[in-house]
């Protein structure tokens, strides 16, 4: 064996030592991408039942929405009706109940100052009849 054919095979084994130290990490790579692979199945059968479920739950829930919308219609027609009353009930008796409330507080005000008045006079009256005992 010439140096040339020894220089030649040692290059050969730095080669396949070589070969053999980067095919390590690649099997290890291999096993993990397999791995991701069957994770990836898994969550993709598992993903089924929840979609599906999420698709009767959005619809139940629209459902429901459905249901608040109409009680909401019926709210708004119940506060119409409601307003509606209040400004009849305004128009055609909130006059005529002002006005008997002010003559009410009126004559209450007048009786007042009549027995306030009538009281004075008799302070006056009584006032007037010691005075004049007195005087005697």
């Amino acid at each position: 064996m010439s140096p040339w054919e020894i220089a030649l095979l040692i290059v050969a084994g730095a080669f396949v030592l070589l070969v053999l130290l980067l095919a390590i990490p690649l099997l290890k790579l291999g096993r993990t991408l397999d791995e991701a692979t069957v994770a990836l199945r898994k969550a993709h059968t598992n993903t089924d039942p929840i979609f599906s479920e999420a698709n009767t739950t959005l619809t139940r829930v629209n459902t429901q929405l459905e249901r608040v919308d109409g009680i909401t219609a019926n709210t708004q027609a119940v506060t119409g009706n409601v307003s509606a009353l209040t400004s009849v009930f305004t128009a055609t008796l909130g006059g005529p109940l002002v006005k008997a409330a002010a003559f009410s507080y009126g004559v209450n005000k007048a009786l007042k100052a009549r027995r306030k008045a009538k009281a004075e006079a008799e302070g006056k009256h009584a006032r007037r009849g010691r005075r004049a005992g007195a005087k005697s």
